[in-house]
């Protein structure tokens, strides 16, 4: 049978002194003196006393728990930005709730009322592909609860973020196509609703007219980042006049998607068609026929950078007489990283 835990008032029954008294003799205050500090401590040991966590929380206005809003736990691109916020949290003895939207915009718009009436101190957050109105995020400003988004920014003003270069990321990845002797390129880019799929689709014309290439719009096609969506995609491509002989895709899974069925039409993988990704994956290490080259997006750095700035955000000691005209907006620079597994 379960007893209740020791309080600070019990222990100061027993010692015969004021409870203002315990607590500050548990807290090293310079008021009481050695002995004092060290009855109270032993006492509290025997006990098995143990802070009141809530009343801490509430005397310091703050819950130190920030929560987490990410699309799919299951990708590995966030499963490793969240290894970054959960180990630069922890350090900061910060507790982490995490949620996943499942690219719900719906969904979305639950969790954060949630971690509202949770008090979570601050909100880190990767956007859901089909989400179009934000003012669920500004909802929280009365609140002086701070967001930092990462990886899937929205598109609207004065917001603190941390994202990766996707333009500079595609035009790279375009030139190391045209070095390989491609003119056909297509692009099967993300929902029109991400921010990142303007920034790949101005990444790709940039490079192609900086190559004194004509910007055909027809090979640049949309999709909802599903398998079928995917194949809608990749059928769009195959039957356009300029059959291309490279594809750039939104990410390492549609890819993936997109060679799975390629391969069920007989088309030779980076012979008939090459493709290059983003993300870098490690799961694309295992796989028999993988892009040949994927643009590296730094996901444990973007998370860590992300929850740094979430931390000195909640130091800072009123958000509200914050000046606005500062907001972090740290972009970090892709990489494209080849894959030796894969050939042209």
């Amino acid at each position: 049978m379960s007893s209740k835990p020791t309080t600070i008032t019990e222990i100061a029954s027993i010692l015969n002194i004021s409870a203002s008294t315990v607590s500050r003799a548990l807290h090293d205050h310079p008021s009481i003196g050695l002995t004092t500090r060290s009855k109270v401590k032993k006492l509290a040991k025997e006990l098995n006393y143990e802070p009141n966590q809530t009343a801490i929380f509430f005397q310091k206005g703050k819950t130190y728990t920030i929560g987490v809003i990410l699309p799919e736990l299951s990708e590995s691109f966030f499963s490793t930005a969240v290894s970054a916020i959960e180990d630069t949290a922890y350090k900061k003895n910060y507790t982490v709730l995490l949620a996943q939207s499942h690219d719900s915009e719906l969904t979305e718009k639950q969790l954060v009322e949630k971690m509202k009436n949770h008090r979570v101190d601050g909100l880190l957050v990767s956007v859901a592909k089909n989400t179009s109105t934000f003012d669920h995020f500004r909802s929280l400003e009365k609140y002086n609860i701070p967001i930092v988004f990462f990886d899937r920014v929205p598109e609207i003003p004065d917001i603190h973020y941390v994202g990766c270069n996707m333009e500079t990321g595609t035009i790279e990845a375009v030139n190391y196509l045209l070095k390989k002797g491609h003119r056909a390129i297509g692009m099967i880019n993300g929902p029109k609703t991400l921010l990142a799929s303007g920034q790949r689709r101005e990444g790709y014309i940039k490079a192609m007219i900086g190559n004194r290439l004509k910007f055909d719009p027809s090979l640049v096609v949309s999709c909802d980042l599903t398998e079928d969506g995917t194949k809608e995609a990749l059928n769009e491509l195959l039957a356009s006049k300029r059959k291309p002989t490279a594809i750039v895709t939104f990410n390492d899974y549609v890819s993936l998607f997109a060679i799975k069925y390629a391969r069920s039409l007989n088309i030779s993988i980076n012979t008939d068609l090459a493709f290059v990704s983003y993300a870098n994956l490690p799961l694309i290490n295992y796989m028999d026929h993988t892009p040949v080259a994927s643009v590296e997006q730094f996901p444990y750095l973007q998370g860590q950078k992300a929850t740094d700035i979430l931390l000195d955000l909640l130091n800072q000691k009123n958000l509200k007489t914050q000046e606005h005209a500062a907001y972090y907006r740290i972009i970090i620079e892709s990489q494209l990283i080849e894959n030796k597994k894969g050939f042209l």
